[in-house]
């Protein structure tokens, strides 16, 4: 889990910082459509639409955006695009294994521009079920660091509602559940009045390929290419990196 929680730190710190703020709303803002078409525009009666519209909130989506995606995701409004779910599988550098979840409305697109930023940054397109072996689906709720609350008091909270597991992330805790046990653990922290950033069904690696600093930078530098395209959601890899060596990439 070590390598997973790093790289939700990651992702967390990106998405906070990321100068693309337009292209980062465009994903939320696609995520609550899907979230609306598949499950109704209720947000209290669909949990995935109010995890999605959460997340949105947390990024400082305007909630004039927000309310008309519902309205386009659930029919009340016109305009709405046909997104699909795809998943492709592929490696990186050093034999990394990638999942990239995309919501497109031209596959052909998706797939074209996938295995571009794939070849051109030491990556490689593979076949269905070639990667995704290496990844279970499980719940994964980020809490931020906030006065009172510490590893005990997150698992207290949560360890009734169905949680496997609290992992310490860099300024929080991680959360992890089996996905039908994410909306009562989510609910559960609530309860106690403990804030989370996000709460979402992520793939998460059962297999980790360590790397060094070399190494960090090549996947890094491929998964933001990935990130950078338009049709892609999430990009899960099944890195593992200790903190000098993540901070060392990064810098």
């Amino acid at each position: 889990m070590s390598g997973h929680s790093k790289w939700a730190t990651t992702k967390h710190k990106k998405a906070a910082i990321d100068a693309k703020r337009g292209q980062l709303f465009a994903k939320l803002i696609k995520n609550i459509e899907v979230a609306a078409r598949t499950g109704g525009g209720d947000p209290a009666a669909n949990p995935t639409l109010y995890d999605a519209i959460q997340k949105a909130k947390k990024s400082s989506v305007p909630n004039d955006n927000i309310d008309r995606a519902v309205k386009r995701g659930s029919g009340q409004e016109a305009g709405g695009a046909e997104y699909q779910s795809i998943t492709y599988e592929g490696y990186g550098p050093g034999g990394v294994a990638i999942l990239v979840e995309c919501l497109t409305d031209n596959r052909n697109r998706a797939a074209s521009d996938v295995r571009v930023a794939l070849t051109r940054n030491g990556g490689t397109l593979a076949d269905p079920g070639s990667v995704s072996y290496m990844f279970s689906r499980k719940g994964v709720i980020v809490v931020p660091a906030q006065d009172g609350v510490d590893e005990d008091t997150v698992l207290m909270a949560v360890l009734d509602a169905g949680a496997e597991e609290v992992n310490p992330l860099d300024g929080g805790f991680e959360v992890v559940t089996e996905p039908s046990e994410l909306v009562p653990a989510r609910r559960a922290l609530q309860g106690e009045g403990i804030d989370y950033d996000s709460a979402d069904v992520d793939f998460v690696p059962s297999v980790q390929v360590e790397v060094g600093v070399e190494g960090a930078k090549k996947i890094l530098r491929l998964i933001d290419a990935l990130e950078d395209l338009d049709d892609v959601q999430n990009v899960y890899a099944n890195f593992d990196a200790s903190d000098e060596v993540m901070a060392a990439a990064e810098a």
